[in-house]
């Protein structure tokens, strides 16, 4: 199996840079993999994923010190927010998504200045270390791009010979027109090197953001180093951020290249040969069917973003129709014939637009989009042939499905949580964005602040206020953590959640979505109904395939369903034998 793994290793390095280079960069390559281990805990991570997993998603600095306790200005950022998950996180979450960590110069850490350096607003790397303990932690490896203030940059402006091909460069004249665009900016940015001359860089992001060359196999063979230096600093998932666009080549889209997906392969063999206890997590933003690609035939990511759910489930919540949800919901692999999702509602990012194309009618969304700009929502936009044309939904999660005029702030937890009931019942690992977690509304001052529209969900508040909101049960923010904790106390009690088990996708009409779970390996189920809407409605189970099975387990065929309500029975040995309610 070594020998198998190092071969594809090799014929991967060959497709990529043609046979001689190939041939140096592997050699080159095997210099810098780690000694194998022959310890008989490296056991795959995948395969040990249950449904007692759960990822929370956070800045290192979510959170600024309190004015009450001036003491905790002595601490760094990363021990306050470890200090806040002591007091706050019990038992929900267990995996840790540290959004980038290190220098940076614009995007909240997404320009990244140096990879190997900790910012020193956050801390150190002894403070990730401690995290480790306590965490399965995720790490950003930033691929396609880096800040401009970078010395590898600086260096390439310098016309420095180690970083003269560092970064793609094109003719000013260069024809962008079938380069699939994400953004509304020039795709080529003009920089000015050390002896005047003028270079046009490519920069797919932003200005800020200068693209990395993966055609040179320094580059490639530097974030290798990375790579390994994350794992060796406690990564046990690593994200692959913006993956999609990091090889490009003129005459194509420059997204999805076969390179591309021949380097997310190259990355998991190095994995696999090494039977480390990682998981590799590709953040692709883009339609449903491209975005399950990066799974590939088993031997590309471990985990891929579900990104349709976030814009369907919001669909659903605004709309009062979860026809869309459910119909999508039906072509989803079975669990265990296909990729593990990563699902998740919110992030520091918006909600996508692109992933649900094709999956809602067009003019029924633009209402819901409508509805959402109403609440406060902003909209970011990408180039198209045609024109401008929506890309994604800046918003807080909870402002957009549950805003001020559903009434008191149970009521607006309800609908909220009722969500994130369809995010946890799904077949996956589930993750939640910090201010998901802290029931957070929109920061509308943050895009006037920052001049950009995703701040709107990037705040960070001072921890006091925070805490003081959760201990007052009356608040938004406290029924909002109340039921997160009442929704994960659950989901990690039952077996039939785990992302192994089998999920049906249960008939329903209107605002209603229902699925079942199980069996597990002790013959239970988990029947998962949630009412999205602000309405009655009422689900019957007569309608589900094998309904013999559980009416015999004691439950009602027929139910009534409150506004937003979720209902979660699991049942088994003849009887319904837990139940929450939301």
């Amino acid at each position: 199996m070594n020998e198998y793994y190092m071969n594809k290793i090799k014929d991967l390095l060959m497709f990529i840079y043609g046979r001689g280079q190939g041939m140096l960069t592997f050699d080159s390559l095997q210099q810098l993999i780690p000694k194998k281990t022959t310890s008989s805990k490296a056991a795959k991570l995948r395969d040990s994923l249950t449904e007692k997993d759960t990822c929370l998603i956070t800045y290192g600095d979510m959170l600024q010190p309190s004015k009450k306790e001036p003491e905790t200005h002595s601490q760094t950022a990363l021990e306050q927010l470890k200090e806040f998950l002591e007091r706050w996180n019990h038992g929900s979450f267990n995996y840790l998504h540290i959004l980038p960590f290190h220098p940076y110069s614009s995007d909240d850490g997404f320009s990244v200045i140096d990879y190997r350096e900790i910012d020193p607003a956050l801390g150190d790397w002894n403070d990730i270390a401690a995290l480790a303990k306590e965490y399965k932690l995720v790490f950003d490896l930033v691929l396609n791009h880096g800040s401009k203030q970078s010395a590898w940059f600086q260096s390439f402006l310098e016309n420095n010979a180690s970083y003269r091909d560092w970064y793609i460069t094109k003719p000013a004249d260069f024809d962008v027109s079938s380069v699939f665009r994400p953004r509304m900016h020039p795709l080529l940015t003009p920089f000015c090197r050390k002896d005047g001359s003028v270079v046009f860089v490519w920069t797919t992001f932003s200005e800020d953001q200068v693209d990395y060359n993966l055609a040179n196999p320094q580059v490639l063979l530097e974030f290798i180093k990375i790579f390994f230096e994350y794992i060796e600093h406690g990564a046990r998932i690593v994200r692959l951020d913006a993956i999609a666009y990091i090889w490009k080549e003129d005459g194509t889209s420059c997204i999805h290249h076969p390179k591309t997906h021949a380097i997310v392969k190259l990355l998991r063999a190095l994995i696999d040969y090494l039977e480390l206890d990682v998981l590799i997590l590709t953040e692709t933003n883009v339609p449903n069917e491209e975005n399950l690609s990066y799974f590939g035939k088993g031997d590309e990511a471990h985990l891929v973003y579900n990104f349709a759910l976030p814009p369907l489930v919001l669909h659903a919540a605004v709309s009062g129709d979860a026809s869309p949800l459910r119909t999508w919901a039906n072509t989803l692999p079975q669990p265990g014939e296909g990729p593990i999702f990563f699902n998740f509602l919110a992030s520091h990012d918006g909600i996508g637009v692109l992933p649900i194309n094709g999956l809602v009618d067009d003019l029924s969304f633009k209402k819901t989009l409508n509805t959402v700009i109403e609440r406060g929502a902003l909209v970011s936009y990408k180039d198209a042939q045609s024109g401008p044309v929506p890309y994604e939904i800046n918003c807080s999660y909870l402002s957009a499905v549950a805003p001020l005029s559903l009434g008191t702030s149970k009521e607006r937890a309800r609908a909220f949580l009722c969500c994130h009931g369809v995010l946890f019942a799904f077949a996956g690992l589930p993750a939640v964005y910090f201010h998901s977690w802290v029931g957070s509304e929109q920061w509308e001052e943050g895009p006037q602040l920052f001049g950009y529209n995703r701040a709107i969900n990037r705040e960070k508040p001072r921890k006091d206020i925070v805490e003081t909101a959760l201990n007052d049960e009356h608040s938004l923010r406290a029924s909002v953590y109340t039921g997160f904790e009442k929704l994960l106390t659950f989901r990690k009690s039952e077996r039939s959640f785990a992302p192994d088990i089998p999920q049906q996708i249960l008939p329903a009409e209107g605002s209603v979505f229902a699925l079942a779970r199980g069996p597990d390996p002790s013959g239970r189920y988990v029947l998962c109904i949630q009412n999205l809407s602000n309405n009655q409605a009422k689900f019957d189970l007569r309608t589900a395939p094998k309904i013999e099975i559980l009416i015999q387990h004691g439950i009602d065929s027929e139910m009534l369903l409150s506004p937003w309500e979720t209902r979660w029975i699991g049942y088994g040995g003849g009887k319904a034998i837990s139940m929450l309610e939301i």
